[in-house]
Order: C-alpha cells, then structure tokens, then sequence
C-alpha cells in the first residue's frame, strides 16, 4: 500500500507522512471477489475498512426481500466506522461490486489513533455529517419524488460525491449498473432505462460506455432537487 492512498481518504488526508506511515502499518489486506460479502447487516463489528481498489454497494433489506441500496463506495472511501464507536452491530451489508482490495483497521488500533491524533476525530465527524445529509436527502427523493426525480435524485448523489465538473457539466466516469441504480432509487431496471432515455432527448444527460455526463450540472439539480 502506497502513502498516496491513505492521503485519499477523507479521515487521514490533514496528516503528515509520518502519521500515515504509522496507520500503514496498522493496516491489513484483504482481497474481495465481485459479489462477495465483506458485511453483514446486524453481525458484531470489530474493523473498518478503507478502499484501495475497486468498489462496493452498501444496503439493507427490506422486510419483503427487496434490496436498498444506500450508497456506493470506490477508491479513497472507508465504510464499518460506525460499530468501533458504539460497539453495536452493524448498520448494513457491504458487498463487492467489482474485484476489490481493501484494508482492515482493527477497532483498538483506530481508537487509539483517535486519541492521538485529534484531527482524525473531527475530520470524522465532518465525514459523519456529510453522510447524514446525504442520507436525509435520499430518504426525502424516496418518499416526495416520482420515479424520474428518485432516478434524478440518485444521479446527482452519485456525481457530488464521485463526479468530475468540467465545464459545468458534470462526469461520472464509472455510473452504476442499472439494476444498483435502481435499487438506490427505490424504482425498477425498466424504469432506469425509461427515464435514461427521456434525459437523453431532452438533452440532459450523454452516455457513453459506463461513462455519464450530466450537462449543465447546477441546472440539473435545481430541476431536481
């Protein structure tokens, strides 16, 4: 594992090399097949997880089988935070997307850098809050929007966190597949492509690939949020 990476993530990017290289080697790899399961909703949490390769969907089932998905993470993001605070189980599944390589940071070794390193508490908080807000606005598109908005509503989570804005428009080089699209917006596959194609004639969106380029972002998102 390279210092770059660790630089990456949100929580350990204010410090300095010597810190890093401390956490580096804390740190253990692990490697994760596509569709594996690297956690499950309600078992007891003891690591967190940074990403150095790859990416992952967290979600929860519903109580009729149907799978939420709450966010996807890639390169630089870390997710299993929550259960080295509070020693509770954990609050969703995780499961690859994609081959993945990610490293586990044991709850002691974290804790104790919290208590060493007092920006790493409050970049966590910042992380923590940002999470909260995004999580208030999905709920909200679930529960308010029509499908095309929840499908608007989703996109645009996804490029504030992982887009590129060049130009005012905004690049999501790698969207999810449709089916995780679905699943975060609460709606169908079919409906994806329906709403896909309407954003393409009316000039909103360009696919290319994998590759999705919102035009005009802030016009996008005041029609849709």
């Amino acid at each position: 594992m390279q210092i770059s990476l660790l630089k990456r993530v949100p929580i350990f990017s204010n410090l300095g090399e010597e810190e890093l290289e401390k956490i580096r080697t804390l740190c253990v790899t692990k490697h994760y097949l596509k569709d594996q399961l690297i956690l499950i909703e309600q078992d007891i949490g003891n690591s967190m997880f940074l990403i150095q390769k790859g990416r992952v969907k967290v979600f929860r089932m519903t109580e009729d089988g149907r799978e939420v998905i709450l966010t996807i993470l890639e390169d630089g993001d870390f997710f299993g935070e929550l259960s080295l605070l509070d020693e509770k189980e954990r609050s969703a599944s995780v499961m690859a997307i994609e081959n993945s390589e990610v490293l586990l940071l044991r709850r002691g070794d974290f804790l104790r850098l919290l208590e060493e390193y007092p920006q790493i508490a409050i970049s966590l908080l910042k992380e923590l809050a940002a999470r909260i807000r995004r999580s208030d606005t999905q709920i909200k598109s679930l529960s308010l929007q029509d499908a095309m908005g929840r499908v608007a509503s989703a996109l645009i989570r996804i490029a504030d966190v992982h887009g590129k804005e060049i130009d005012r428009n905004m690049i999501i080089t790698r969207v999810p597949l449709q089916q995780d699209l679905a699943n975060m917006a609460g709606t169908s596959r079919e409906t994806i492509s329906r709403v896909f194609k309407y954003f393409e004639d009316e000039g909103l969106i360009h696919r290319d690939g994998r590759k999705l380029t919102i035009q005009n972002y802030s016009r996008f998102k005041r029609m849709f949020q």
